[in-house]
């Protein structure tokens, strides 16, 4: 046996010289082995890498996102979020320079019986020129805010918008709960109590704006503001008020003809909200052309409003879908798009960011995103 194995594999080897053929057979696989380990490594620290930047990327996105969740986003709390008498005015008072609480909210007839100072401003940042009229209104009109406001220690308040952002919301029973709940134009209530509550301290409206019927969609003791844009919306509530020959021209869409409402919960905006929305907060000429009139909406004079009556100011429902997505409702109780906005003077681009900027500094938070 041992004699056929030395012959097929010629003379017997010593075990140094196995050894050496087992290098010498090695040898030459050796950089194809290295390199291909190198290459493997290589794409292992490649891959680590890869890896670490997405970690990283996420984080990022993650953290932004918190911030913005921060900035532009107030969950709706358990408890109630404290409420520090004059906080609101201290905020707003970066905003809107020498901002003063002196001025009334509503206007009354005192100061119009025996005018001192006439406004400088036209509607709808003052008065001038339609004193008659206003005199005649407010003759017939209130003004006074209600005690269950004026004697809150500390009032909290909340401004609804009528963004579809709302929808689906199910914010109705933390709205419920704010000390006032403003409310803008003819946004519903009926039916949408889940998202939107049902409570409404004031709703701010305009003659085309104004619900047929307000007993529907108000509590009885809600106050229903005028925001007065032009003459006419004087004349349109006065002729209700006093049962006169309607005003049928000078509106953009009809107004209500019979409106059933006590005319002791109408209450007259002090133009001075707007002004200071307009001037403040958008930089906006008050002296334009007829033609090109830009104003505030309804909603930014609401928050406005909401800041210099109450200590704690929360918004829900406000934004407006992007530019390009021209099929994004803008209501959440109606199937109209941001085309609709065409032609009214607001400039919702500008609007967003006064808004920001009011979330940013904590002037106002938000219960719905932003």
């Amino acid at each position: 046996m041992g004699e056929e194995s030395a012959l097929a594999g010629g003379a017997p080897q010593t075990p140094e010289a196995v050894a050496r053929g087992s290098r010498d057979d090695s040898s030459p696989q050796e950089p194809c082995c290295l390199l291909r380990n190198m290459i493997s490594k290589s794409r292992w620290k490649l891959l680590a890498m890869l890896a670490l930047v997405l970690v990283v990327m996420v984080w990022y996105s993650i953290s932004r996102e918190d911030r913005y969740i921060e900035l532009f986003y107030f969950p709706t709390p358990e408890k109630k979020e404290p409420c520090l008498q004059g906080e609101a005015e201290r905020k707003a008072s970066k905003l809107f320079g020498n901002y003063s609480r002196d001025q009334p909210i509503f206007l009354q007839l005192k100061d119009y019986f025996w005018v001192k100072t006439p406004s400088a401003y036209e509607l709808p940042y003052g008065t001038k020129g339609s004193e008659d009229l206003l005199l005649r209104v407010l003759a017939i009109t209130s003004y006074s805010v209600p005690e269950s406001i004026q004697s809150l220690r500390c009032r909290r308040c909340v401004v609804v918008g009528n963004g579809h952002r709302l929808r689906n919301s199910s914010l109705g029973d933390a709205i419920n709960k704010y000390d006032v709940v403003i409310r803008l134009n003819n946004a519903p209530v009926a039916g949408y109590e889940g998202d939107v509550g049902s409570k409404t301290t004031m709703r701010l409206f305009y003659p085309e704006s104004a619900h047929f019927d307000p007993k529907v969609e108000n509590n009885p003791d809600t106050l229903l503001v005028l925001v007065a844009f032009k003459a006419m919306d004087f004349h349109w509530i006065e002729t209700i008020l006093s049962d006169k020959k309607r005003v049928r021209k000078g509106f953009w869409k009809q107004p209500p003809l019979i409106w059933d409402v006590n005319p002791k919960q109408i209450r007259i905006l002090n133009p001075f909200f707007m002004e200071i929305a307009a001037d403040k907060l958008l930089s906006l000429p008050m002296q334009q052309p007829r033609k090109i009139k830009q104003k505030p909406t309804t909603g930014l004079l609401a928050i406005t409003l909401a800041l210099h009556l109450c200590d704690l100011v929360h918004i829900a429902g406000f934004g407006y879908p992007d530019a390009y997505n021209k099929k994004q409702t803008i209501h959440y109780y109606e199937q109209i798009t941001l085309k609709s906005m065409a032609g009214s003077g607001h400039n919702v681009s500008q609007e967003a960011l006064a808004i920001k900027r009011m979330l940013e500094m904590g002037a106002v938070k938000n219960l719905t995103s932003f």
